[in-house]
């Protein structure tokens, strides 16, 4: 029993800590190409929508902090790298509408029980989606540009905890199925990324 726990606590905090840098590499790379070119904005939009629709459902029932602390700072970084996505494919005047919009959101899902609980049924529906859209979007180009495999392998990473750490405490079937299905298209995304990632001969080719 001991080793559960402890088990816990190390899967709690390894997860906040890779949250806490999880879009740096995918920011940096953005920054360094001046060009959001391989990351899809639709995608973009439905992660941080299911992202906001979790951190909601788990603070209206009261979870246990240590469970969902990750998400305000995935929201974050997210939100950096929205902002530097609509910059650089030209559409930053669309921002503040995005932020509307999110906030509208937030305020929505509590007015009833039932908004909320429908929500977090859709919100995985939503996440996949987001995942579906980036898959798409590297499918169609054939070049995962400056999408960042590191950034997609430590989703991974934070997933697994996650199935773990929601069996372990709260049990919730719908969290659980949610972090599964995260898993596996995560997963499926990373194989991509790898597989349509140019190499230097290849680029140099284009030039």
């Amino acid at each position: 029993m001991e080793s559960h726990t402890e088990l816990l606590v190390f899967a709690n905090w390894s997860t906040l800590l890779v949250c806490m840098v999880l879009k740096f590499p995918q920011i940096l790379s953005v920054m360094v190409a001046k060009s959001a070119e391989g990351l899809s904005l639709g995608s973009m939009l439905l992660e941080l929508t299911g992202f906001l629709v979790f951190l909601r459902y788990q603070m209206y029932y009261d979870y246990p902090m240590e469970t969902y602390l990750e998400y305000p700072i995935l929201i974050a970084q997210d939100a950096v790298l929205l902002l530097f996505i609509l910059y650089y494919s030209g559409s930053i005047r669309n921002a503040l509408s995005y932020c509307g919009m999110f906030f509208g959101l937030w305020n929505v899902l509590v007015l009833q029980k039932w908004i909320i609980d429908i929500a977090l049924n859709l919100c995985t529906l939503i996440s996949a989606s987001s995942k579906f859209l980036q898959l798409q979007h590297l499918w169609r180009t054939q070049d995962s540009g400056q999408a960042s495999a590191l950034t997609w392998g430590m989703a991974i990473y934070t997933c697994a905890t996650r199935i773990f750490t929601t069996l372990m405490t709260t049990g919730d079937i719908a969290v659980l199925v949610r972090f599964i299905v995260m898993l596996i298209l995560n997963c499926w995304v990373v194989f991509v990324i790898l597989k349509y990632r140019k190499k230097p001969d290849d680029k140099k080719k284009e030039d």
